[in-house]
């Protein structure tokens, strides 16, 4: 495992971060030591592990996200003109940031859920953690991001507006993660079960309001009765009501200009996403953007 403090001193651009499941760390230092630390093999647990211990100092830690997982970039200049621009359902972005706590949870469309947490361990720093979903998520588009019994929840669904996909609808469709494994795991929402993706449903929208209610938007496009239900409940064990598509629409955050003065300016072209507090650092998703389409996209992380 190559040092990411290396990598900030100018090695090579193109190192991916952490892939050998914890047996060596990566340190995110910008100090002037520079080191690749090892876990103390009484410390390594059965488990999800950490990808990298990031350790923010001085200068941002810049992220591009990649099939492969988050790539560390010297800075956002790097990542201009690295991607084709694509409509945004089909491009690798950061789609939801859920904070709780010091912790803060991060859906990846087309890829799965990342974790960033302060390390429980010997070593200093944020845990980097990332659930790949693998083949079966680039296929689809995470349409929501909603808590269940305390837990991080996504709905996947097939967006074919701008691909003719021969993809079959995500079944599952309801995915959630927990420290036990990298990887995300289905789990069955009894509030979906009236629209079985046998019939031709998806659920393409999920969000919880600050009304206290989660509202969902089941769809069925295909077929020779097309048909779209709006639909709200207090809990997701439930069956949820129909609600008209005004209430619907209330209930959408509105979007807001995220800017923060520790995050450092982007180049035009260039947004803020989402915005969260990870144990003493500041992180927030960007975006390379040009209408309804996507190119670079990613994160930096920031000492507060």
């Amino acid at each position: 495992m190559i040092s990411l403090c290396a990598f900030a001193c100018k090695i090579s651009r193109n190192i991916l971060i952490g892939i050998f499941l914890g047996l060596i760390m990566v340190s995110c230092t910008r100090s002037s030591g520079e080191k690749s630390v090892p876990i103390p093999a009484s410390s390594v647990r059965l488990g999800a592990q950490p990808i990298a211990i990031l350790q923010t100092g001085a200068q941002p830690l810049w992220f591009q996200l990649t099939e492969n997982g988050p790539l560390l970039i010297v800075s956002i200049e790097d990542a201009i003109n690295s991607a084709a621009l694509i409509p945004w359902p089909l491009a690798l972005h950061v789609r939801f940031v859920h904070e709780e706590g010091e912790e803060l949870t991060m859906a990846v469309n087309r890829d799965g859920f990342m974790k960033i947490a302060p390390n429980g361990g010997e070593v200093p720093g944020l845990a980097m953690y990332r659930f790949s979903g693998g083949d079966f998520w680039r296929q689809y588009t995470i349409g929501g991001f909603a808590l269940y019994n305390e837990k991080p929840l996504v709905v996947l669904y097939l967006d074919d507006r701008f691909l003719d996909s021969a993809s079959p609808l995500p079944l599952p469709r309801a995915w959630t993660f927990n420290m036990d494994s990298d990887w995300p795991f289905p789990v069955d929402i009894p509030a979906f079960q009236r629209f079985p993706t046998g019939e031709g449903w998806d659920i393409d929208t999920l969000r919880s309001s600050g009304d206290g209610l989660i509202y969902y938007r089941a769809a069925r496009r295909r077929g020779s009765q097309p048909e779209i239900r709006m639909l709200r409940t207090n809990d997701l064990s439930q069956a949820g009501e129909d609600i008209s598509l005004e209430v619907f629409y209330n209930s959408a955050p509105r979007e807001t200009e995220i800017s923060h003065p520790l995050l450092p300016s982007l180049p035009k072209g260039f947004f803020y996403t989402g915005i969260a507090n990870a144990g003493d650092s500041l992180f927030a998703s960007w975006e390379e953007q040009e209408e309804f389409n996507i190119g670079a996209a990613g994160f930096v992380v920031v000492k507060k």
